[in-house]
């Protein structure tokens, strides 16, 4: 056989990269796929009553910001269309398969909750848990939100913040914001999300205020509720 008879071996293509504004470590991009898949029951158990009730009534068609492993699916009626926004690609088969289990026709899409790619006044619902801590320009992403909402609806949201100053978990917030923020692609525990969202320009914002129990202690400040886009006369 000759040098010319040698076919050389295809070179292995190189990964796509992570959507702009989203720095995806692959070591990391693998843990929290496999933490929040591990993690999800006991999240979710602390998180249920608040997300039963903004997410209650969920219409056919959803936008979910950070959809992540799948946490929310089952607030979806089966035979649902959840366009997902997730951009750890880590995380996709876990979320491929929760939505099989789930009956929920999955468009999964590798963008960023700043810029979803979806047109404007498209959708009636988008829906975020524990996201806005994460993403690089909360206010961009409200503005996403906003965007592409038709006049009239809701973006319901259920999400961590920081606590009141002088209190333990506002102390343990401060002491671990590094490591914490490292460790969950970005994630702050400081962020005045509720402030955030009143300013984002919603026709009506309802927020509840709540605390929950987990050794997550940062973690444990939260809010949830129902933000409505604004009906044009």
């Amino acid at each position: 056989m000759t040098d010319s008879d040698t076919t050389a071996p295809a070179p292995t293509p190189a990964p796509a990269p992570a959507p702009a504004g989203f720095d995806l470590h692959p070591g990391r991009g693998r843990f929290n796929a496999a933490f929040f898949h591990a993690m999800g029951p006991t999240l979710e158990r602390s998180l249920r009553h608040q997300k039963q009730r903004v997410f209650a009534d969920l219409p056919a068609e959803v936008v979910e910001l950070g959809t992540g492993v799948g946490a929310n699916l089952g607030y979806l009626s089966p035979g649902a269309t959840l366009i997902a926004i997730e951009p750890n690609r880590y995380m996709h088969p876990a979320l491929r398969d929760a939505a099989g289990r789930h009956d929920v026709h999955l468009d999964l899409r590798e963008r960023t909750a700043e810029q979803t790619g979806l047109p404007d006044d498209s959708v009636d619902t988008v829906i975020s848990s524990l996201v806005l801590c994460t993403v690089h320009d909360p206010a961009a992403v409200l503005a996403e939100v906003r965007r592409i909402l038709r006049p009239g609806g809701t973006f319901r949201f259920v999400e961590h913040v920081a606590a009141d100053d002088g209190t333990l978990t506002r102390a343990a917030q401060r002491l671990f914001r590094r490591p914490w923020a490292w460790t969950f692609e970005g994630c702050s525990c400081e962020r005045d999300l509720e402030h955030a969202v009143r300013a984002a320009g919603f026709g009506s914002v309802e927020v509840e205020r709540y605390r929950v129990h987990t050794p997550l202690l940062p973690f444990n400040t939260q809010i949830a509720g129902v933000a409505v886009a604004s009906v044009v006369a």
